[in-house]
């Protein structure tokens, strides 16, 4: 049974971590060692809970999405004030892709976002959640959600104003 289990974890792990780390990213704003351990994270609790609670769930994938965010969010609580964002994202090595200036661009507006905002443009427009999935997943009631979402839309254009359409690959 114990060999199965993990089986089945494995390969579930095997199928998701590349969605789980997409997401992870965004939600850290480019942040890719902070998504990795999210991810790891998120994996980890998974493991955890694999085979009793993912029944009852229904969709694991789902679940992961779920505890993903949540584990975001608490690092967002929990982080020490000592620690303060870079202003800048290191440059990458090597050649980019067409619509890197876009990419940080955006990353950036995201960055700008308080964790909850930034969680809820994720989940609806990255994750292409509904109101009430993400209201389910961030714990708040629906009207909480299309507020939030509404503001955090307002703030992104307002960060990237009409000049993003010229970092848009023609």
């Amino acid at each position: 049974m114990r060999q199965s289990r993990e089986g089945a974890f494995r390969e579930f792990a095997e199928a998701r971590t590349r969605y789980l780390y997409r997401s992870a990213c965004l939600l850290t704003s480019g942040d890719t060692h902070l998504a990795e351990d999210l991810v790891q994270e998120t994996l980890g609790r998974m493991y955890v809970v694999w085979g009793r609670r993912t029944a009852r769930v229904g969709d694991p994938a789902a679940y992961a999405q779920t505890v993903l965010v949540r584990c975001y969010l608490a690092h967002q609580r929990r982080r020490s004030s000592g620690e303060r964002p870079s202003g800048q994202l290191p440059q990458e090595v090597g050649e980019s892709a067409p619509d890197a200036s876009l990419r940080v661009t955006l990353l950036d507006a995201l960055r700008g976002l308080p964790p909850k905002d930034r969680a809820v443009i994720v989940l609806r427009y990255w994750e292409d959640r509904s109101v009430t999935e993400t209201a389910d997943t961030l714990h708040v009631s629906s009207a909480a959600v299309r507020t939030r979402s509404t503001r955090a839309l307002a703030r992104l254009r307002e960060q990237l104003g009409c000049g993003i359409a010229e970092l848009a690959p023609h």
